[in-house]
């Protein structure tokens, strides 16, 4: 079996030389550095300055056009030639903009990272050999004393939350109208949504098809964060909630209902193998020979790009130190070997959909 299909160039061979592979050394050593210097340069406004100017600028201009010292604006600007995000001309001593800077800049995912980084990990993070060690998301400490960080993500700062819902949606909204038309093409009139967050999938779900039904199963304090969101809406009526902890084992699903669908949208990635092992055993057992269950994540060995696997396995370590401290962005290999421990099979997969998410349709054994 092929590991990374799309990957292996990248994963199999050392193809840096002493001296790349030396520079990139001292890149991470200095890597929270590079991080908030580029920070500064796009909260400062220098690297917009840089991309609207064409022919460059240089030290004192660039100082005067973003209200900052000629000592601050020397620092940023040399320290990001050393990075990439900028380029000087030297006869003229004119900084102008990248195509690295210009990505920091303007590329969504980019920015979106770049938040959720700064304003949920970066000092939790001090704390990951701690994660790492004890199995628990030390880090989170930062914020509060909670188990998870979902029990807790109604109560972070604002500043926190914005970039935490910014960085979740991201990733999954782009998704959404194709899998509309994979789990609606057998016609569900009943669908359970496990783990739906702030309620973005069921309000797809009712406002594509005015006959389907959708039951939200969550922490009770996120239904609570659903229900503000999806007042008043069109179709939010038809939305039902299900209050559930899934860490507790004695928990089950709904049973009184029999859904046609089972959705699971960047949910079981919040939990660890053992316990995905046993969510998805209690789910097989409210599933009849004709429900499916879509299980949607970004695995990261079914990416298109290496840099897409790279920002998934590194996502892995926010939930190590801040989110739960045992679940990770998985290997596509090791969901379907759960999946089948659970008396399920993988039936079908679907890739490559909006910011790299797979679909695996799962039935019952």
């Amino acid at each position: 079996m092929n590991l990374f299909p799309n990957l292996e160039k990248h994963y199999t061979k050392d193809n840096l030389s002493a001296q790349e592979a030396q520079r990139l050394a001292q890149y991470i050593a200095f890597g929270p550095i590079v991080f908030e210097a580029s920070r500064m340069m796009l909260r400062f406004g220098i690297l917009q300055l840089l991309r609207d100017n064409d022919e460059g600028l240089r030290v004192d201009e660039v100082a005067s056009g973003c209200n900052i010292s000629a000592y601050a604006a020397k620092v940023l600007l040399e320290a990001s030639l050393s990075i990439g995000t900028v380029l000087v001309e030297p006869k003229t001593e004119k900084y102008r903009i990248s195509k690295t800077g210009w990505f920091l800049l303007n590329d969504e995912s980019t920015k979106v990272n770049m938040d959720f980084n700064h304003d949920v990990n970066y000092e939790g993070f001090f704390k990951l050999e701690e994660a790492l060690r004890e199995g628990r998301p030390a880090g989170l400490e930062h914020f509060g004393n909670w188990p998870t960080i979902y029990e807790g993500l109604s109560s972070l700062p604002s500043k926190a939350l914005e970039s935490w819902m910014n960085f979740d949606h991201f990733y999954s909204d782009g998704s959404f109208d194709q899998a509309l038309e994979i789990v609606f093409e057998k016609k569900p009139k009943r669908l359970l949504d496990v783990g739906g967050n702030t309620g973005r999938w069921a309000m797809k779900c009712v406002e594509h098809d005015p006959d389907v039904t959708v039951t939200i199963a969550d922490l009770p304090q996120q239904l609570e964060m659903m229900k503000e969101q999806t007042r008043g809406r069109k179709g939010a009526d038809r939305i039902e909630c299900f209050p559930v902890n899934l860490l507790d084992r004695k928990n089950t699903l709904p049973e009184d209902v029999e859904f046609d669908a089972i959705w699971m949208s960047q949910f079981l990635d919040c939990f660890s193998e053992d316990e995905i092992q046993s969510i998805l055993e209690r789910t097989a057992a409210i599933m009849g020979p004709e429900a499916r269950l879509y299980i949607m994540e970004t695995f990261w060995d079914r990416q298109k790009y290496e840099t897409a696997a790279f920002c998934l396995t590194m996502t892995s370590l926010y939930f190590t130190a801040m989110a739960n401290g045992n679940s990770k962005m998985y290997h596509s290999a090791d969901m379907q070997r759960i999946v089948e421990n659970s008396g399920l099979e993988v039936e079908t997969i679907h890739d490559y959909l909006g910011q790299g998410h797979s679909i695996m349709v799962c039935k019952k054994k």
